[in-house]
């Protein structure tokens, strides 16, 4: 099979034909049908060959002297003035006393283009040539310089937000349709001075901004908010004064400088609310409003979009032919702008039509791609934000990033989108427009309060280098899927909470008596006010529907192992182990029997814990694990069930998940007395008749370091799993004390809220383990970076938080996280024998076609494999969570609809993997295992059809039928694949 690549430019010669209107609404229904979840799972590629690296600025965001050397004023100089505004941009980054500091930043990224936008009022203070600075000029003049001697490539934006005051006081600023000529006579000059060292011109920067938020609502600069039509003669004139720009550099520029320019156009994303034609048109007609508004007149046909034309009406300005003639084709690549200054910021309701917003640069992508005719497309400002007071750690900038060139990457692999350069905004921290310095979205941070505005760069920059050293996510070794196979005696199970519980017989009980018209229809009618005589035996095995119903669900699999947890409170209600519930008991023999018989081995946990209720019998329930004996009476129960169970379970797990953050120190304590006694309790007085093996299960799901390339971090994620897992850990697999590091974080807080271990004690903890067992469901990140917007655990000092690529379900599905997982145990405790004893995902019960669970079971299993083969774990089982929704909701391989039990898809992708007990090279010899025992010849004696015993009476052509009728329910059994 060919390379993606090479499959996409085939499908593109083949497809390739000019964009029909409206062709961007075929998107979301693109989208739609794309397969979940692979097509969300992170791409492991690079990009193009010459992609454009670049980074931005704006004028008035970063230059600050804003009357220095002959500078006028600009509007944004004079709007943050008035008003109830706080903060001004007249120092803002201070690079006009910093160019040396900003090209060394600039270097240290190793971009190829660095985007900046000339100041206007710094080149014609009035904004016109008889006010020209010299000064203005000769600062940009050596700003390209240096550029060119460091090897960087300028993008030069003509018109970034701050337009010379005198033009806004005289003329009324873009308003006035004279604009468009003294703007293309100020982009004549800039052309004639500057044109020899620039190849990308943008002419102005986000003509919806500047339209509908500076002469509409009254956000930004000039703040004009007096007439709601405004907005749309102002962008009928932007769009005039790019058109007459374009034509000025097309005739009288490029042959000579070879450059190209566009207007820069910044859209949102927005998602259909319904999933109903009418939605997605209106997706499509909120899209025109923002980023089809400009870019249809320039790249289809020279007019407005209809959906804008139908609804605005004589509101919007129209164009003649001939002006449409002048307007279209007006740029030579698609400058694309998204993020943090539009996306969830400066679009309206009202411009959602009642639809979603939504952060998606790859579905942007290819809308403008469909929508106008597979344009080259620069992303020129793309990027997110954090809050003022973050200073160099700034995670959720990062990974936002990451997003975003992900999305980038996958646009060009997986949609064909011609994506040529991508722009992380911005460079150094600034002046936010109408946020101020309430945000910072800079790679570099500033201390705005000190002269030397020092350029720090921030873990944004290091991550955005290491991208484009690589060019993008190569993919390495440790991505690529494993081949292989576990040994032989693999442990392959199945996990649930708990299991159906029957305590009444439900076989062989109907005592009725009933009449069988043989003759006619053959059916039979109970006879009132007639029983048959009691039967007088004891509840057999056999009287039980439920239990061969659960294990043939159980074979189905194809498991070997079967894990479940029993009631304590119900089996031992009283606490009393001497008075133990009989009936349920009895069940449970029968159960683990019939489990035992089938060839699945039993695999019995005997206290999980629930947030909903301690499990604890009642005497115990007030106080849980505080209470008077609480051990003992743990311990008791265990030898309980060890005698009555243990001729059919050989593998015991005391504890399920006791490591719970809402479990103090002080339980924490007497559970693992509790775990200590029952374990003890096997090896003193079970284990040399029985068999059997010991321990308990924790909950281990791994933590990474926010910023794998710093030290900072990782301190901080060793600290996590030291508290989460080490603490039931290392006291039972290691030093029989509590983690070094979980006691010195705390004597560091002065806390002494942990207890101590006396030696009688580490004696009693220490070892008691047969196997090292986890549950494992997911992965966070953590940093020790405080970001008010993420989970912060005050008492680690750590904030948790996402890599935003990752799929959510809604947990994160991190698949490798379960190989590092299991690496942490052999580096802590050697070459213990491990089980993952839980491991599913959450997904809708109604998705029986579960594709979600199907990705996770198949790379999860993998990344276990890669512990077992590539790191040496001694792992010796695996068991998917869970067995059925029906007892573990919407985690369950069986799903259920009213007594229809539905085989999901992720059961038959299971199986097929234990069937071929891994993922086995294709080209390596088939492994030969000892064939396993077969299933004992009378467990399947009771099938599943009603089974019917007559004892019959010959009368008037009628039978009196007695009998006793085997209700054993069927149900029907359905496959999705």
């Amino acid at each position: 099979m060919g390379s993606p690549r090479a499959l996409l430019t085939l499908l593109l010669a083949l497809t390739s034909a000019a964009a029909t209107p409206n062709a961007g609404l075929k998107t979301w229904r693109r989208f739609r049908k794309l397969p979940y979840p692979g097509d969300k799972a992170f791409l492991y590629d690079t990009f193009p060959k010459g992609f454009i690296w670049a980074v931005g600025t704006a004028a008035y965001q970063v230059e600050g002297a804003f009357e220095k050397d002959g500078k006028g004023l600009s509007i944004w100089d004079t709007f943050t003035r008035g008003g109830s505004r706080m903060a001004r941009g007249d120092v803002g980054s201070d690079s006009y006393h910093n160019v040396r500091a900003d090209i060394r930043a600039i270097q240290q990224l190793k971009v190829s283009h660095y985007r900046f936008s000339l100041s206007w009022a710094r080149i014609f203070p009035n904004g016109t040539r008889g006010s020209y600075n010299e000064a203005g000029t000769g600062y940009y003049r050596a700003l390209l310089r240096r550029l060119k001697e460091a090897g960087v490539q300028p993008v030069v934006t003509l018109y970034h937000w701050d337009l010379p005051d005198h033009l806004q006081q005289t003329l009324g600023g873009w308003s006035n349709p004279e604009l468009v000529g003294i703007f293309r006579d100020y982009a004549d000059f800039c052309f004639q001075t500057f044109g020899d060292d620039v190849k990308f011109w943008i002419t102005i920067d986000n003509p919806f901004v500047v339209a509908r938020h500076g002469y509409g609502t009254g956000v930004v600069a000039p703040g004009i908010k007096s007439d709601p039509d405004l907005p749309f003669r102002v962008g009928h004139n932007l769009i005039k004064a790019h058109a007459a720009t374009w034509h000025l550099y097309d005739r009288r520029y490029r042959p000579r400088q070879q450059g190209k320019l566009s207007m820069a156009l910044a859209s949102h994303w927005i998602k259909p609310s319904r999933s109903r034609p009418e939605s997605l048109r209106e997706c499509q007609c909120s899209l025109d409003h923002i980023l089809g508004w400009f870019a249809r007149p320039l790249f289809t046909d020279g007019d407005y979009p209809p959906c804008m034309k139908a609804r605005l009406g004589s509101r919007l300005p129209s164009f003649t032919p001939e002006e449409r003639e002048q307007v279209r084709g007006t740029a030579d690549f698609f400058a694309l702008s998204h993020g943090a200054t539009l996306s969830f910021q400066l679009v309206n309701d009202s411009l959602k039509f009642g639809q979603q917003e939504d952060l998606d640069l790859r579905m942007l992508l290819y809308w403008v791609d469909k929508e106008y005719d597979r344009p080259p497309i620069f992303v020129v400002q793309s990027g997110w934000y954090v809050l003022g007071n973050t200073k160099t750690e700034d995670p959720k900038h990062m990974y936002y990033l990451k997003r975003f060139i992900a999305g980038a990457l996958k646009s060009i692999v997986f949609d064909g989108v011609n994506v040529i350069g991508y722009t992380a905004w911005s460079l150094i921290d600034g002046f936010e427009w109408h946020r101020e310095y309430g945000i910072r979205r800079g790679l570099y941070y500033i201390d705005f309060n000190t002269p030397e505005m020092t350029r720090e760069p921030k873990t944004s920059a290091t991550f955005y280098r290491n991208v484009i050293h690589k060019n993008g996510f190569p993919e390495l070794p440790e991505n690529r899927p494993a081949q292989g196979v576990f040994p032989c005696d693999f442990a392959w199970g199945v996990s649930a909470n708990s299991i159906q519980v029957e305590t009444t017989p439900s076989q062989f009980a109907d005592p009725n008596v009933y009449l069988w018209n043989v003759s006619s229809n053959g059916e039979l009618t109970r006879l009132e006010g007639f029983s048959a005589p009691p039967l007088r035996r004891s509840a057999n095995c056999a009287d039980y529907a439920t239990i061969q119903q659960q294990v043939n669900e159980i074979l189905h699999v194809g498991v070997n192992h079967f894990h479940f947890s029993l009631n304590w409170s119900a089996l031992v209600p009283a606490g009393d182990v001497a008075r133990p519930n009989a009936t349920l008991l009895g069940y449970y023999r029968c159960f683990t029997r019939q489990l035992q018989r089938a060839n699945v081995t039993p695999v019995v946990t005997l206290w999980h814990r629930t947030r909903q209720r301690s499990s604890l019998p009642a005497p115990l329930d007030a106080n849980k694990w505080l209470s008077r004996g609480a051990p003992e009476a743990f311990a008791d129960y265990a030898r309980l069930c060890y005698r009555e169970l243990g001729a059919h379970v050989k593998m015991w797990i005391t504890l399920n998940e006791p490591n719970d953050e809402m479990v103090s120190y002080q339980e924490a304590h007497e559970m693992l007395r509790a775990h200590a006694l029952a374990w003890h309790a096997y090896d003193d007085e079970f284990r040399r008749l029985q068999g059997g093996q010991v321990s308990l299960a924790l909950h281990m799901d791994w933590v990474e370091p926010a910023f794998s390339f710093s030290r900072e971090d990782v301190e901080p994620a060793q600290r996590v799993l030291d508290f989460k897992v080490g603490w039931f850990a290392e006291p039972i697999f290691g030093s029989g004390d509590y983690p070094l590091g979980m006691r010195s974080w705390l004597r560091q807080l002065n806390s002494l809220e942990l207890p101590v271990f006396n030696e009688e004690y580490k004696l009693l903890v220490k070892g008691t383990y047969d196997f090292f067992a986890i549950s494992h469901f997911s992965t966070k990140l953590v940093t020790h970076a405080k970001e008010d917007s993420y989970t912060y655990t005050a008492l680690l000092e750590v904030q948790h938080m996402i890599d935003t690529t990752w799929i959510l379900s809604p947990r994160p599905v991190v698949p490798w996280g379960l190989r590092k997982a299991l690496n942490w145990v052999k580096e802590h405790y050697g070459d213990v024998p491990v089980y993952v004893m839980a491991n599913g995902v959450q997904e809708d019960p109604a998705r029986f076609k579960d594709s979600l669970r199907v990705y996770y079971l198949y790379n999860y299993i993998n990344e276990a494999l890669k512990a077992y083969t590539l790191n040496g774990v001694n792992l010796k089982g695996y068991f998917a969570y869970a067995l059925s929704d029906k007892r573990d909701p919407e985690f369950g391989m069986y799903g259920q609809v009213h007594e229809e039990v539905i085989v999901k898809a992720s059961l038959s992708n299971y199986r097929n993997i234990i069937q071929h007990n891994g993922f086995p090279d294709p080209g390596a010899a088939p492994q030969r295992c000892p064939a396993a025992p077969p299933s004992c010849p009378g467990c399947h004696v009771l099938e599943k059809r009603p089974v019917v015993g007559f004892l019959t009476l010959v009368g008037s052509g009628v039978l009196i039928t007695l009998g006793l009728i085997i209700y054993y329910a069927t149900k029907r059994h359905k496959e999705c694949y």
